[in-house]
C-alpha cells in the first residue's frame, strides 16, 4: 500500500552543503570564476553571488522580518518576470564583489541562514511554496525548497569547472524527494477518472519512486507505487533534477526516459518545474 510521503528534514545538511561550497570556491582559479554555467548567461561567480543574495534576502525577510513594498503580481508568468529581474538586477550591482570577499560574506550569511533554518518548528504550517501549489505548505518542505536551491545552484558551478558534484544519496535523495511536490500541479488541469495512477521512477543511487492518483478530482502524491500503475515514467537521476530544475530540455529528458503504460498520460510529468525562475 502505497503512503503519503514522509516530511523531508534537511536541517543538518546545511551546514555539510555550506563548508563543501567554501572548499569549492576558495580553490578556484581566476579563470574558474569566469566560467560559464547552466544559469544562461550566468558565470561560476555569478551563481556565487546570486546564492549571497539568496541568504540576504531570506535573513532579511524571514528572520529580521523586514518588508519592502511588494510588487503587484497577478500570475505565475509575472511572477517569474519579477524574479527574474531581480536577480539579474542584483547580480549585476555585486559584480565589483572580489572573490575572497564573496566567499568570506557567504560564510558569514550562510551560518546564521542555518541557525535560523534550525530554529525553525518544522511540523507548523507556513506559506505556500509556489511550484507544489498555492495553498500553505508545512514548514519543513519550505525548508526542503531552500535546500533544493542552494544544492542545484552549486551543483551548476561543480558542473562548469568539472569538479564531482553533491551526489551522494544524503544529499540528492532529499532534492528529488522536494522536487515530486511538484508533479500534482503539473497535473493540475489534466482531468482524468479518479484512481487513475502515475508513477515517476528515479533510477540511480537515490532512486525511489514517486506516485501521483487522481482523487475527488484533484491529483494527490504517494510514496512508492502500486503494482500495475496507469503509467510510469522512468528517469535517471541525473536526468530528472536537471529537468525539474530546466537545465535540460523536455525533448533531452524524453530520449532518456522510458515509458510504460499510457504513454500520453505519462508524458505530462516531463512539464515538472521545481524552481520558479
Amino acid at each position: 500500500m502505497m503512503q503519503e510521503p514522509s516530511p523531508i528534514v534537511v536541517t543538518d545538511q546545511f551546514s555539510e552543503m555550506l563548508d563543501a561550497l567554501l572548499v569549492l570556491l576558495r580553490g578556484l582559479s581566476p579563470d574558474e570564476w569566469e566560467r560559464p554555467t547552466a544559469a544562461a548567461g550566468w558565470t561560476v561567480k555569478d551563481i556565487a553571488l546570486h546564492l549571497l543574495g539568496d541568504e540576504i534576502g531570506n535573513l532579511s525577510r524571514r528572520r529580521d522580518r523586514f518588508s519592502r513594498p511588494s510588487a503587484s503580481i497577478n500570475n505565475w508568468d509575472e511572477l517569474v518576470t519579477w524574479l527574474n529581474r531581480q536577480n539579474e538586477s542584483w547580480v549585476q550591482t555585486t559584480r565589483l564583489i572580489s572573490s575572497r570577499l564573496l566567499c568570506d560574506l557567504l560564510q558569514f550569511t550562510g551560518e546564521q541562514m542555518n541557525d535560523y533554518f534550525r530554529s525553525l518548528d518544522l511540523n507548523a504550517l507556513g506559506k505556500a511554496v509556489s511550484w507544489a501549489g498555492p495553498n500553505p505548505a508545512p514548514v519543513w518542505l519550505d525548508v526542503a525548497r531552500e535546500y533544493t536551491e542552494r544544492w542545484h545552484h552549486q551543483q551548476h558551478i561543480r558542473d562548469a569547472v568539472n569538479q564531482p558534484g553533491l551526489t551522494e544519496p544524503r544529499f540528492l535523495a532529499p532534492v528529488l524527494a522536494a522536487f515530486v511536490y511538484a508533479l500534482p500541479r503539473t497535473y493540475r488541469n489534466f482531468d482524468a477518472i479518479d484512481d487513475t495512477c502515475i508513477t515517476l521512477t528515479f533510477i540511480g543511487d537515490s532512486g525511489s519512486s514517486w506516485s501521483i492518483v487522481r482523487e475527488q478530482n484533484r491529483w494527490q502524491l504517494y510514496a512508492d507505487k502500486p503494482e500495475h500503475p496507469n503509467a510510469e515514467v522512468t528517469l535517471p537521476e541525473q536526468i530528472a533534477w536537471r529537468l525539474f530544475t530546466k537545465g535540460i530540455s523536455k525533448e533531452t529528458a524524453r530520449a532518456r526516459a522510458k515509458f510504460h503504460g499510457d504513454e500520453i498520460l505519462g508524458a505530462r510529468m516531463l512539464d515538472a518545474v521545481s524552481i520558479i525562475a
